[in-house]
């Protein structure tokens, strides 16, 4: 038995209007995620995201990682995670937004302007 000691924060709400948005279930991978100042892999609220090696959305199984790219390779963008994901011990369950209004000053870093526009569903407000 593994014994871990947490500590919590408040949840980083990116949501412009939470009242109205629609998100999917996602596993989210660990690979490539730096080991923060707390020894933990956190994957933030907010990062955009997409199938890992081919699209979740018609591939339920597929792990997702950051995917705020831009050129050919935005197209793999699907949506934004809606809650803070820790990784540290592989991978761990999400929520992947696919439909809503996002406050763009709440994201952990500026989306690129290609995925953006893949992003038909999610809207970005100031």
């Amino acid at each position: 038995m593994k014994y871990t000691e947490m500590t919590y924060t408040n949840k980083t709400e990116i949501l412009k209007y939470p009242d109205h948005y629609v998100a999917v279930p996602v596993m989210v991978d660990d690979d490539g995620v730096l080991v923060n100042t707390d020894g933990k892999k956190l994957v933030p609220a907010g990062t955009i995201v997409g199938g890992k090696t081919k699209p979740v959305l018609s591939n339920l199984d597929e792990p997702v990682s950051k995917k705020n790219t831009q050129g050919t390779d935005a197209n793999a963008a699907e949506g934004v995670l809606l809650n803070d994901v820790e990784v540290t011990f592989g991978k761990a369950a999400g929520a992947m937004l696919i439909h809503g209004f996002i406050a763009i000053d709440k994201l952990p870093e500026a989306p690129a302007v290609d995925a953006i526009s893949v992003l038909k569903g999610i809207h970005f407000i100031k």
